[in-house]
């Protein structure tokens, strides 16, 4: 055993191998998207991972993994979950036979996320227990307790880390023993295996008194308890534990704390315990009010006279982060003990507002531009999606009219389409959430016979999340090199008539060739090839001729990159930025932009 600093998600990972995992599946998406890295990264040789082309995917992937008898690990994002809740429902009908972990990071804020759902939530709607971490020291332990826990009662188990756990660090002993498991193997059993409606009815009864039992014995769960003592009290679960903790013992306040890492089944005999005699207790916890929720029922169906504090009533944040200093004000006002709060440094200049932008040289921008220029004076409409290439957006481009979730953009297109036929519906999307997501929508607006321009962002990579590959790049994450799904065939076998591919930093072309595609009559796509300035680095830098340059700022105002600014009235270009994509050269009106 030795010692290592490691974040959260590299905990849950290492936890996961010690505990004997043998296929971990998943789809990229921050804050969770380490746990699958790190796995493949000290995969000790005997474990499949793999990128899944989605969540559903990756769900179903590990299910029958663990029908096999396998330990199985799937990490995705509380978004992500949207898209496994379909197998997810029936799965904890059906059950495992194998212990199956969802690592399901959750993201108050939220930081890099379209929601802040909250996976404790959809643990209780799916009925899956769900383990709530509030270190990475406990996520370590926590995911062989899911497992253990998964494999007793036959059924799948949600690990619930939200951002500061999955990117906190902590030194943590990791074990060299590794848990083994040799899976069984998959015995045919109908009756088992196959879900019908009267397999169902019965199985939901079944679920129900495994509530019951799963609830009385999570009371005695080690990371669920009862400390300090008084007539007020603290309930608190997740990094809310941690952040209460802190405020507590600085101020040295008497309490009573209960710390919940089970949300679901409720630890109900602990919290009784906890209530009897208190005159009130605040809840702490992100992001719904799930505690808060059962520790009113409990005072109901017990007649206890305890009042309850928290995001019902307004007194803790019911949105956002629950951070350190949000803890110490809820509290300080719950409890009327001042808390010290470290000063702010006064002599500090302000930080200034940077908002997020596409990279200097991002193919991105100039496939943005080259469709803004070809439907100048039409109008048109740009669905987006979820990426890098959200950030179209931004001005000067402003090519970002919807934005709903992953593959939505060819939807959201269609039906505007059917709703005003007389607008160009553009929706983009990129080559990892074409994969994904978007195939299901082309083959829509095929069968609907649906005129849009699909347009297909390939960067070859999965650049929002990290750069993972997918099936366009033919590389897995278990390091095997195959055929590149070929996204141009993929669209016409699935009936688009009209598919072109081309550079985007080749200005003229791209331009000609969405108006081509915009005036075919039907179904339309361009593919948009180049790779991302972060997968494939240029040094051939431009420079401005000043002697040239008169100042328009066309550059500049146009298309909005970073390395592009305006210095006495002339266009400069910071070589540290630039890329050398050329696409600001080939809009100057001047020509005076070139190589260095």
């Amino acid at each position: 055993m030795a010692a290592e600093l490691l974040m959260g998600n590299n905990a849950i990972a290492l936890g996961a191998i010690r505990a004997g995992v043998k296929f971990v599946s998943g789809y990229p998406g921050t804050p969770s998207t380490e746990i699958l890295e790190t796995v493949a990264k000290r995969n000790p040789g005997d474990i499949h991972v793999e990128w899944s082309v989605n969540e559903k995917a990756a769900l179903e992937a590990a299910a029958g993994a663990a029908y096999a008898g396998a330990r199985a690990l799937v990490t995705m994002k509380q978004v992500g979950m949207n898209v496994a809740s379909d197998p997810l429902m029936s799965l904890a009908y059906v059950g495992v036979k194998g212990g199956l972990v969802i690592a399901c990071a959750d993201d108050p804020g939220p930081i890099s996320s379209q929601t802040e759902q909250d996976t404790r939530t959809f643990a209780a709607f799916s009925k899956v227990p769900v383990f709530d971490p509030s270190s990475p020291e406990e996520a370590y332990e926590m995911i062989g307790d899911a497992f253990e826990l998964s494999e007793k009662y036959g059924c799948p188990v949600f690990i619930r880390p939200t951002t500061r756990v999955c990117h906190g660090c902590a030194s943590i002993d990791v074990s060299d023993e590794i848990k083994d498991c040799k899976p069984e193997g998959f015995i045919k059993d109908t009756k088992r295996w196959v879900i019908f409606p009267n397999a169902s009815y019965n199985n939901h009864i079944k679920l129900e008194k495994r509530r019951e039992t799963l609830g009385e014995e999570l009371s005695d769960y080690k990371y669920n308890f009862i400390t300090g003592d008084g007539k007020m009290g603290i309930a608190a679960g997740g990094i809310s534990w941690a952040n209460a903790m802190e405020a507590v013992t600085a101020a040295d306040i008497d309490c009573k704390m209960l710390k919940i890492s089970t949300p679901y089944p409720f630890p109900e005999r602990l919290a009784v315990r906890f209530l009897e005699g208190l005159d009130k207790v605040l809840v702490l916890e992100e992001l719904d009010p799930v505690i808060e929720k059962e520790l009113v029922f409990l005072c109901g169906k017990y007649g206890l006279s305890t009042k309850i504090f928290g995001k019902l009533t307004g007194d803790t944040p019911c949105a956002g982060e629950l951070t350190v200093e949000a803890a110490k004000a809820s509290i300080a006002k719950f409890t009327g003990v001042d808390i010290p709060v470290a000063a702010a440094k006064t002599d500090m200049p302000k930080i200034p507002m940077r908002p997020p932008v596409l990279c200097a040289g991002c193919p991105h921008r100039a496939s943005f531009y080259a469709v803004k220029q070809a439907m100048k004076g039409k109008k048109a409409v740009f669905s987006g999606d979820i990426g890098c290439y959200t950030l179209g957006n931004a001005m000067p481009l402003d090519m970002v009219d919807t934005c709903l979730c992953m593959g939505a953009d060819i939807t959201i297109a269609q039906g505007i389409h059917w709703i005003e036929p007389d607008t160009v519906n553009f929706a983009f999307i990129g080559d990892s959430t074409f994969f994904a997501s978007g195939m299901t929508g082309v083959l829509n607006a095929v069968y609907n016979k649906c005129k849009i321009v699909i347009i297909v962002l390939d960067n070859s990579t999965t650049a929002m999340t990290g750069h993972q590959p997918h099936p366009g790049t033919g590389v897995t994450m278990m390091g095997e090199n195959g055929t590149p799904a070929d996204i141009p065939a993929v669209l016409r076998a699935l009936g688009v008539g009209f598919v072109e591919t081309v550079d985007p930093l080749d200005l003229k072309a791209a331009v000609d060739t969405v108006k081509r595609a915009a005036d075919f009559g039907e179904i339309a796509a361009v593919v948009f090839k180049s790779p991302c300035i972060a997968v494939t680095k240029t040094d051939a830098s431009l420079k401005v001729d000043s002697d040239k340059c008169v100042g328009c700022s066309r550059c500049v105002n146009e298309i909005g990159c970073p390395a592009l600014t305006i210095k006495d009235k002339k266009a400069v270009i910071e070589p540290s930025l630039c890329t050398g994509c050329t696409l600001c050269s080939q809009l100057c009106p001047c020509n005076a932009i070139g190589r260095c």
